[in-house]
Parts: C-alpha cells; sequence; structure tokens
C-alpha cells in the first residue's frame, strides 16, 4: 500500500508550481451535493471500510477506524467526520468495470487443459521477455512453475489482464490466483489498437467484442494479443472462505458493487468514496478504494468490481461511462487538502 494521505497530500500541496507533477484541483463539497446520498445503503459501505481501515497507516484514518468499529449508525458517522472532497473535477470522470475471472482448469496438462498458468520465475527482475518471447520461446516450460492448466488462451489472457481469478478444476475444487508479478513490460491496450486500425469505433470496443474478434481470426487475433508485451506472474491466493472476494491491494478481499480500483496518487487506499456514474445504468452508491490498476490513472478515474464469473464479466466489460468521483476525507485532512475552505 502506498503512504498515508497526509504524505499524499503534502505531495501534491508541494508540487504545485513544480513541472513534474499536474496541478490538482480541491473542492469541498457538502453531503446534500452528493446526488443520491440519502437513499444509498450506508450500512454497507461502513462493513466494507471496516474490511481494510485497520490496515491504513495514518492516525486521523486509524482514529476513525476505531470509531466504526464501535458500529454507529452509519450515515452519521460518515457525515459527522467526514468531507467530501471533489479532487480534479473539471472534467467528467471515467468509469470501467472489472470481475474475477472463473476459468476451467487442471493440475496436469492434458489434450484440452494446454495452457500454462505460471508463477513468477526467479530470474524475472526488472525488464524481461515479452509476451511473444515468453510464448514463442519455451523458455518456462519444465520448470515446475505451472500452478495449473486451462484451455482457452484468450480467457488466460483476459486472465492476466484482470490480474486475478479462480481456476475451477474437474474434481468441483477451485484454485484461487492472485497477481505474482509482471515482466516489466507496459500494458498496451488490444481494444486501442482495433480502433487504430479502424475495425471498430471507441463506442463499439468491450471485451466480449475483443474475445469474439480473436476467435473469428486466430492468426491475426494471436497476433492482436502480442501488441500487448506485458506479461503477467501468479501466486496461489488462499482466503477464509470460497466465497470471499479476490485480493486487493490492501492484500483484503475486496467486495462486488462496494469495492473499486484508484489511482493511489490522488486517492488514498481505503478511503469512502462517493461514485456517480451516468451512462446506460446509473450508479450513485458510496464504495471504498481497495484496489489499484495499471491503467487506472488520474483522480477522477475508477475501475468498479462487478463480482466473479461470466455474468459479472459480461457486466463489466460494456462499463465505460462519465460521471464524477468525491472522496471522503477526515475533516482535519478535508481541511488541508482545500485550506481556504
Amino acid at each position: 500500500m502506498r503512504g498515508g494521505l497526509i504524505a499524499l497530500l503534502a505531495s501534491l500541496i508541494a508540487s504545485i508550481g513544480t513541472p513534474a507533477m499536474p496541478q490538482v484541483s480541491a473542492e469541498i463539497l457538502r453531503f446534500d451535493d452528493l446526488e443520491g446520498w440519502a437513499e444509498d445503503d450506508h450500512e454497507a459501505a461502513l462493513d466494507v471500510f471496516l474490511n481494510t481501515c485497520p490496515d491504513m497507516t495514518d492516525g486521523e484514518w486509524l482514529r476513525l477506524c476505531a470509531l466504526a468499529q464501535q458500529r454507529p449508525a452509519a450515515r452519521t458517522f460518515f457525515e459527522l467526520f467526514f468531507r467530501p472532497v471533489m479532487f480534479g473535477g473539471e472534467g467528467d470522470a471515467l468509469f470501467t468495470g472489472y470481475f474475477e475471472p472463473e476459468l476451467d482448469g487442471s493440475r496436469v496438462r492434458t489434450g484440452r487443459f494446454r495452457y500454462p498458468v505460471y508463477r513468477l520465475p526467479p530470474e524475472v527482475t526488472g525488464l524481461w521477455r515479452t509476451r511473444q518471447e515468453i510464448e514463442e520461446s519455451g523458455v518456462l516450460e519444465g520448470r515446475g512453475l505451472e500452478i495449473a492448466w486451462v484451455d482457452d488462451s484468450v480467457e488466460l489472457f483476459f486472465l492476466q489482464v484482470q490480474g486475478s481469478g479462480r481456476i475451477r478444476l474437474r474434481d468441483g475444487s477451485v484454485i484461487r490466483v492472485g497477481y505474482g508479478g509482471r515482466n516489466g513490460h507496459e500494458y498496451r491496450s488490444v481494444g486501442q489498437e482495433l480502433v487504430r486500425r479502424g475495425i471498430y469505433q471507441p463506442h463499439q470496443v468491450s471485451a466480449q467484442v475483443i474475445r469474439n474478434w480473436v476467435r473469428r481470426n486466430p492468426v491475426e487475433g494471436r497476433a492482436l494479443l502480442y501488441h500487448n508485451p506485458s506479461y503477467v506472474f501468479f501466486r496461489v491466493i488462499r482466503t477464509r472462505s470460497p466465497e470471499d472476494g479476490p485480493l486487493g491491494a490492501m492484500n483484503r478481499s475486496i467486495t462486488t458493487m462496494r469495492s473499486i480500483a484508484v489511482d493511489p496518487d490522488f486517492t488514498p487506499l481505503g478511503a469512502p468514496v462517493w461514485i456517480e456514474k451516468d451512462g446506460e445504468d446509473p450508479l450513485r452508491r458510496l464504495m471504498i478504494a481497495q484496489d489499484t490498476g495499471s491503467a487506472i490513472q488520474g483522480p477522477q478515474r475508477a475501475d468498479i468490481f462487478y463480482g466473479t464469473g461470466d455474468a459479472a464479466g459480461r457486466e463489466a466489460g460494456r462499463i465505460r461511462d462519465p460521471g464524477r468521483m468525491i472522496v471522503l476525507l477526515p475533516i482535519e485532512l478535508a481541511n488541508l487538502a482545500v485550506p481556504e475552505a
């Protein structure tokens, strides 16, 4: 987890006028300004906040976490001890969705299950081989690095994009895998590449559209996936219950439709965030920043966790909506962020 909020705010304040970092506006709002605030399930949000607030490092957050553990009335708790602060609110936010994939797999290679899910090799530090080089060279074969084998190379690609998932074995048991490292190459969007080639318009691209195109065009499709040189390795994750969500960036299970991935340079991990997502299915909800992602950058950027499995994947894959996001900060820290308020 990145440093505490005080360090975050100090870096933002210190960066004003410094070319190396962009200036970020900050505005304190009222709870009455939050559309749909009164109608939300604040108790559900408080439960998710309590899952990770003990792991926050700043004293103000820990003090409020101790109060939350006494189970006060949730809405009153948030309204008494927090202030809504909007960072970088000049333009629309961008909301996308993510999910935990579930793939069919085997602990051993078979005729059907022939695509390996690899652990991080010990020699991988910094910039290493590209996705294409890893898959075509056989450099990882026969070294005992396989966690499992799956039956679909396209779904394995998207497992790497998501960074975690479940592998359901033939006996009904499940191996849960999480991010274990990567080859040092930056992620490049294959969806954007399809748009650049003129195959689709931006509004037409989704994860399912990409899957379908790759399967209809196996040779070109494989080359398209190689456009993304980043390759993700995994580790086996053990949670208290199979029903728990995957582990987020705070090493705690995240919660369907209450956890979001954010840019921790602007939104502290563990903080409550009010979401006003527009689009086809508007959403007004208090969520908790508990995860990060390489594509999640900027103060008005969030990835909403939609759950596990194919249905969650279809729902998450079609989300690319505007709106705004407002961080709930402890009062003292909100005043530091907006000293003139």
